[in-house]
Order: C-alpha cells, then sequence, then structure tokens
C-alpha cells in the first residue's frame, strides 16, 4: 500500500513524496519536486502509478510513478491557490474535481488539456471539493464564505446551500453509509453532521476540538465512525450515533496537524 506526504519548504517549492509500507517500515519510492507549495493529492481511480496534485501557483500537475522526472501534464486555469483535488468515485466516470481561492470550482478530464466546466457561487476561498461516492456528478464544496454547497455536473449552478457554521469551513466529507449525509469541520472548532433533505438544523454537532479543524473524514468501515484534526495539534475520533461522542483524543503531534486519511485495506489504519 502506497501512501502520499507533502513537504513545504521556507523557498515557496513544494515536494510530492509516494511512500511504501513494508517489513522494514515506511520506505521512500519516489519523489517528485514542484516549485510551488503542494496543497492536496488524490490517486488516480483508473491507473494505480499516477496521481494529481494541485499547488499554490493554481496549477494541477499530473505525475506517473513510473515515469519521468517531472509531471506528465499541468493544469493553469485557476487565478490563485489551488487548494483542494478529488478523483471521482463512482467509477462511471474518470473525472477530477479541483477547488480554489479564487472561488471557483472546476471540473477536469485528464485526457482533455482544458477544464470541461467551471463551478461559480462561493462568496469566499474554496477548501474543500470532495465527490460524493454514492452519486455520479455530484459533489460537495467547503468555503470561507462559511457555506456547504452541494453541486451537480449536469448543471451550472449550485443545488444546495447550506448555511453551516458561522465561521470559516475548512473540511467536509460524505458518508460512505447515507448518500445524504455529510459532515463540515470549521474555524469554530466545531463538527456538524448535515441531512440533505433537512438543512435546516444540523444531525450532530461534535464539540472538544479547541482550535480550528482543518480536516475531517468518514470511516470506510463504520456509518457513524469519524476521524478530525485541527490546528490544536490533535486527531479525533468520534461516534455521533454514542451519547458521549468522542472515542479516542490522539496528541501524538507538536505541530499543526493539517491532514488526514483512513485507510480502505487495513480497518485500524489511520
Amino acid at each position: 500500500s502506497c501512501d502520499v506526504l507533502f513537504h513545504f519548504a521556507g523557498v515557496g517549492c513544494g515536494t510530492l513524496a509516494i511512500l511504501e509500507q513494508n517489513e522494514a517500515g515506511i520506505v521512500l519510492l519516489r519523489s517528485f519536486d514542484w516549485n510551488d507549495g503542494l496543497f492536496d493529492v488524490t490517486w488516480s481511480e483508473n491507473n494505480e502509478n499516477v496521481l494529481i496534485t494541485c499547488s499554490g501557483d493554481g496549477s494541477l500537475q499530473i505525475w506517473d510513478m513510473a515515469k519521468t522526472k517531472g509531471p506528465l501534464q499541468v493544469y493553469k486555469e485557476h487565478t490563485l491557490e489551488a487548494y483542494s483535488v478529488d478523483w471521482s468515485q463512482t467509477r462511471g466516470e474518470q473525472l477530477v474535481l479541483s477547488g480554489s481561492w479564487d472561488q471557483t470550482a472546476k471540473l477536469w478530464d485528464p485526457a482533455v488539456g482544458k477544464s470541461l466546466c467551471t463551478f461559480k457561487g462561493h462568496e469566499g476561498v474554496i477548501y474543500s471539493t470532495i465527490w460524493s461516492p454514492h452519486i455520479p456528478g455530484c459533489f460537495a464544496s467547503a468555503s470561507g464564505d462559511q457555506t456547504l454547497r452541494i453541486w451537480d455536473v449536469k448543471t451550472p449552478g449550485v443545488k444546495l446551500v447550506i448555511p453551516a457554521h458561522q465561521a470559516e469551513v475548512l473540511s467536509c466529507d460524505w458518508c460512505k453509509y447515507d448518500e445524504n449525509l455529510l459532515v463540515t469541520g470549521a474555524v469554530d472548532c466545531s463538527l456538524k453532521g448535515w441531512d440533505l433533505r433537512n438543512i435546516r438544523q444540523p444531525v450532530f454537532v461534535l464539540l472538544g476540538h479547541t482550535y480550528a479543524i482543518r480536516r475531517v473524514k468518514f470511516s470506510p468501515f463504520h456509518a457513524t465512525i469519524l476521524a478530525s484534526c485541527s490546528y490544536d495539534f490533535t486527531v479525533r475520533f468520534w461516534d455521533f450515533s454514542k451519547p458521549n461522542p468522542l472515542l479516542e483524543t490522539v496528541e501524538h503531534h507538536t505541530e499543526f496537524t493539517c491532514g488526514l486519511d483512513l485507510s480502505l485495506h487495513n480497518r485500524g489504519q489511520v
């Protein structure tokens, strides 16, 4: 199983590091350099050697582990930092989604040299763009304008606007077991669950982080378990179905915790 790391250097360049976990521990397989910070990465869903990153210069880079040092392709359309990138999960199409501080999301086919569509509507920077794992062509975006928005690639306008927090929303994720359920994490230190059939109030609110929540992810194995990480240096695990939802707080980081994901292969691995 391969994992991916980013490295931020003071001079403004970034590195994509591809790591493998084996008996010897974690070893570096390949690394690629880019001339600006890299903010997000997604694995290809149709080629195990291909990854896409997005960077501070507004561009997306396609990398092939089996090939040259530089990227196979670079897509430069966003006018500000490209902060989020995600590959479609529904198998019906091979489409990539990017979100930017220029307040737009863009849809890409990696085989086409330019974006297929641009989605406008947010009134603040976009921090997170996540495909629905259930509904083809449907995605969510989280923004500094304090909203969570739901989009359909077949229609240009926004499908649903949820005033999720009274603070910047930095992260969102879809439940893997309920196509109508999403979670948001925000600068107000709270996580909120949203049922798309009734957005007047959240279905759950999880409190405990003491600084902004940078990333939230639903478990691939449990319908009610999720994980979050924060500028409070902690990673927390939650079960929103329980009266005391906080399962565990992990305090192993000594700096801002900016990202996390849950393994699809090993149930207990994060």
